[in-house]
């Protein structure tokens, strides 16, 4: 096998399943000098797994120090080879490793990666819906606020998106995706990939959301497919007229506001808006 280069190596580790780490990934833990890693206890217990001794020194590099390390790694990389890991999958996708990267660049010190496992190509594969083109959000925001207003943003993107989201969250961000996006918008909750209990479920929105308001387990990865594109393009006027036809019928302004601006995939704010100017 070709020894390992000086510089900077980003490895990706095995998102559950232990027989998906790659020779490249065992020579790197091998034979680093410097392992830099989000939970040095879980990347020790992931070698012991693999069977394999660790010899360099392993520095933690997590969300909150990582800043503080690059100085540290970027010197070390400029003579020695230092190997970047995070708890599962790939460094930077969602997980610590951007600001040592953009610093080794800036510095002239070499970077490559050891490629393997990700929840992102391994949710999109398995999610069945129209994913030849995808965007990926990370983590989807935590507030309601902020959340509901990046799931308007999604109302008329056409490419699919995936996102990372919490067990404890995934209920609440569902039921307001079928509010903002509509019910009948598809979609793939993945949790536990290639673990286990793995568990791949797909639906639409509504049905996804009713299956997670009982509580779900594990690391999720979720797909929502994109918007269809419009045939036929609904003037202001049109839908200000559906809305006021909600709201005679007995609808809260903003529940009716929601309504129309998810059947046609427009953002309900600036519905919401626009019906409050018509009425001045």
């Amino acid at each position: 096998m070709t020894p390992l280069p000086r510089g900077i190596i980003l490895a990706a580790t095995p998102l559950g399943n232990i027989d998906d780490a790659t020779p490249r990934l065992r020579q790197a833990l091998a034979e680093a000098d410097y392992i830099a890693a989000e939970d040095t206890r879980r990347t020790r217990n992931l070698a012991q797994a693999l069977g394999v001794e660790l010899r360099g020194q392993v520095l933690s590099n997590f969300d909150h120090n990582e800043q503080d390390r690059v100085e540290q790694l970027i010197h070390h990389a400029r003579t020695a080879t230092v190997v970047v890991v995070t708890d599962a999958g790939m460094p930077i996708v969602s997980d610590p490793g951007f600001p040592l990267v953009a610093a080794a660049h800036d510095a002239g010190v070499p970077i490559t990666c050891f490629p393997g496992p990700s929840a992102v190509p391994v949710a999109i594969a398995l999610s069945g819906l129209h994913v030849g083109k995808f965007a990926f959000d990370g983590f989807a925001p935590r507030k309601s606020g902020a959340r509901r207003a990046w799931l308007e943003s999604l109302i008329t993107e056409e490419r699919a998106v995936c996102f990372f989201e919490s067990p404890h969250r995934i209920a609440a961000t569902l039921a307001e995706a079928v509010e903002i996006l509509g019910p009948n918008r598809r979609a793939v909750v993945a949790r536990e990939l290639t673990k286990i209990y793995e568990e791949v479920r797909r639906g639409t929105l509504a049905e996804l959301a009713d299956w997670t308001a009982g509580g779900i387990k594990g690391e999720i990865t979720c797909v929502i497919e994109g918007a269809l594109p419009e045939t036929r393009t609904i003037e202001l006027p049109e839908l200000i007229a559906q809305v006021n036809e909600l709201v005679a019928g007995g609808e809260r302004l903003k529940t009716a506001c929601a309504t129309v601006a998810a059947a046609h995939k427009v953002s309900k704010k600036e519905l919401y808006d626009a019906v409050l100017r018509s009425r001045q």
